[in-house]
């Protein structure tokens, strides 16, 4: 009778526990469909503007994904972008987009997806993406560098709306 008080407590510690680990992100269901960001870009040396990205994901046809996204950018114009991305293995994935010059690369980690690649001037990008307990929301944090100074960053969360 004795032992049965801490095996209870070890057991409901251990369903406590496993309920309160995140979701693996599988970054391909969760871009299919519509999602959207609201955050902000931070460039050095001026303030902080609004951004707000709409995206509508959809396959490939071979397991990979084709990512559109609508970019607001403080007052600028709105401009159009699109990803493709493709798994490489079980946690890494690779792909394009639109307008950049170099490959896009990525290692999947539980429950963040971690993203490289170079844009144009000789900018290099690190794009860390968590998604929330929820499932349905994702973390965006992407640090851009330039002779390894940091010159820009977002902060961002994306939303699935389907």
């Amino acid at each position: 009778m004795m032992y049965r008080v801490p095996l209870l407590a070890a057991a409901l510690a251990g369903c406590s526990a496993a309920a309160a680990a995140p979701p693996a992100f599988d970054p391909f269901a969760f871009f299919t469909g519509t999602s959207r960001g609201e955050g902000t870009l931070k460039m050095l040396a001026k303030p902080r503007v609004p951004l707000r990205v709409e995206s509508h994901g959809r396959s490939d046809g071979n397991g990979g994904l084709i990512l559109d996204q609508t970019i607001h950018q403080g007052d600028k114009p709105a401009r159009q972008r699109r990803w493709v991305l493709h798994p490489t293995s079980a946690t890494t994935v690779s792909g394009t987009i639109s307008g950049n010059p170099g490959m896009v690369s990525g290692r999947l980690d539980g429950n963040r997806l971690v993203l490289r690649y170079a844009m144009k001037d000789g900018l290099k990008v690190r794009q860390v993406l968590t998604i929330r307990p929820d499932g349905r929301s994702v973390v965006n944090r992407v640090t851009v560098r330039k002779l390894g100074l940091a010159v820009a960053h977002v902060d961002e969360v994306i939303t699935k709306v389907d």
